[in-house]
């Protein structure tokens, strides 16, 4: 038989691997926004984000040349073809619900889109405009 503290440490394991908190979905889209602002010590601007998200920075592609412009349909990466789902929250109730991918998301397609990552309020900028897309 299991000493009763060992029981109690695996029943508490379970419940926090059963708590959704644990897994994918630990985050909203505003909380990922305020996050960013909060970082930025400015809110974000959906009008600037709108920008940064269509602008070329200097290389061949922007958000919009994958994710569309407005992002709120399935896109489609430009060199792969792969199929990209809705990037605006109000259009995939997935957006931005995992933080590890946000920050995956933020760090890759950044690079790719900037040669550089993002700023804290390029990055609320951004989930501002996202946020704001509506059915």
């Amino acid at each position: 038989m299991m000493p009763h503290s060992r029981r109690l440490a695996l029943a508490l394991t379970a419940a926090l691997l059963a708590w959704p908190g644990a897994h994918a979905g630990d985050t909203t889209p505003a909380a990922q926004a305020a996050r960013w602002s909060a970082e930025a010590g400015r809110p974000g601007q959906a009008d600037a984000g709108r920008a940064f998200f269509t602008q070329r920075h200097g290389g061949e592609c922007s958000c919009a040349s994958c994710h569309g412009s407005p992002p709120t349909a399935a896109g489609q990466h430009a060199s792969t073809g792969k199929t990209i789902a809705p990037l605006a929250p109000a259009f995939n109730p997935k957006a931005f619900t995992d933080s590890a991918k946000v920050d995956k998301w933020f760090r890759r397609n950044c690079k790719d889109v900037l040669n550089r990552e993002c700023t804290a309020a390029e990055k609320a900028d951004v989930l501002a405009y996202l946020n704001a897309l509506k059915p």
